[in-house]
């Protein structure tokens, strides 16, 4: 059964049982995992303590062990409640849709399934919503009735029209105003940016910072029409973010220039989310996207955990005595 990404102005009935629906495929393909999208038993460092039988080795605190001559682990407070933010762009060039959903459909589906992931363990979700007109915040909030809350507004903000584009790099500021603890960011976005680019993107810098204090997870969203062109004679093109136009011969050579070049600025985009320290998943309009969320998913919580009890961590060359081997 392939994912279907929620259609355009879908009636609020329809929208949520979509939602629940895609909600139980990514806990079926997760095979029953305990999914929180929060950073897993804590995030705030607390004072070291002595090394007990069955501790893993991972967790070893070298610094104190060095300083004291008895072995210490790193402890961390527990989380009570986690705060996910979600920034999904919802910018004119999210409109595209050549196969089997528009972007902005395939965003607005992943967002509502995070949502009710997030909302069923009792965490805090809210969301930033990018616009043709900026940035519209919604403060994170638990409960069912928030979730709802939240879903209803992504699924009826309007469109936005071609020629308004709008700022990523300036939204990537939004989740930290005002401040807060730890928490989880996803973005889902195709990372697009008006006119012509030269240089890395306006968002890495505004990304890195982010990403230094929460931990974010970039879903770069994709049409296959950014991929590749067909084979059509003489091809009409409009820059939904700038409002451009201008025709395009699709002869041989200029898809596969073209093929290419959006081969080359996809790694591009990839390689810069991971610099900049977050996780990066691609998502295309054509594929079944929930198989590589919930991969994506499996794959951080094993990052989480750290490696299994026994396995050899990572030493210093010299070893503090009263160190286990």
């Amino acid at each position: 059964m392939s994912a279907l990404p929620l259609p355009p102005d879908a009636p609020e009935a329809q929208v949520r049982r979509l939602s629940l629906e895609m909600s139980r495929r990514l806990d079926g393909l997760l095979q029953g995992e305990h999914v929180r999208l929060g950073l897993g038993p804590g995030s705030e460092p607390a004072e070291p303590r002595l090394h007990t039988p069955g501790d893993d080795a991972r967790r070893i605190d070298w610094a104190v062990t060095a300083r004291t001559g008895e072995t210490h682990v790193r402890t961390t407070t527990p989380d009570r409640e986690l705060e996910t933010t979600l920034l999904v762009d919802l910018t004119a060039s999210m409109a595209l849709g050549t196969r089997r959903s528009e972007k902005r459909a395939l965003a607005l589906a992943v967002a509502g399934a995070l949502v009710h992931l997030t909302s069923a363990h009792g965490d805090r979700v809210g969301a930033v919503l990018l616009t043709g007109d900026g940035a519209r915040r919604v403060p994170p909030r638990a409960g069912r009735n928030a979730a709802l809350a939240l879903r209803h507004l992504m699924l009826t903000t309007p469109r936005t029209e071609s020629g308004r584009g709008a700022d990523l790099a300036e939204a990537l500021t939004e989740p930290a105003r005002p401040p807060r603890r730890r928490g989880l960011v996803v973005l889902l976005s195709d990372l697009a940016e008006p006119g012509p680019s030269s240089g890395p993107p306006r968002w890495v810098r505004p990304l890195q910072l982010l990403a230094q204090r929460s931990d974010v997870v970039v879903c770069q969203v994709q049409d296959p029409l950014e991929t590749e062109l067909p084979a059509v004679g003489t091809l009409h093109v409009v820059d939904v973010e700038t409002g451009r136009q201008m025709e395009v011969r699709t002869t041989r050579t200029v898809r596969e220039r073209y093929r290419e070049a959006a081969a080359a600025r996809t790694e591009e985009r990839r390689a810069a989310v991971l610099a900049a320290g977050a996780g990066h998943v691609l998502l295309r309009t054509d594929r079944d996207w929930l198989p590589e969320l919930a991969r994506h998913l499996s794959a951080r919580r094993r990052a989480l955990r750290g490696p299994a009890p026994g396995s050899l961590p990572r030493r210093p060359a010299a070893v503090p005595p009263g160190v286990p081997s």
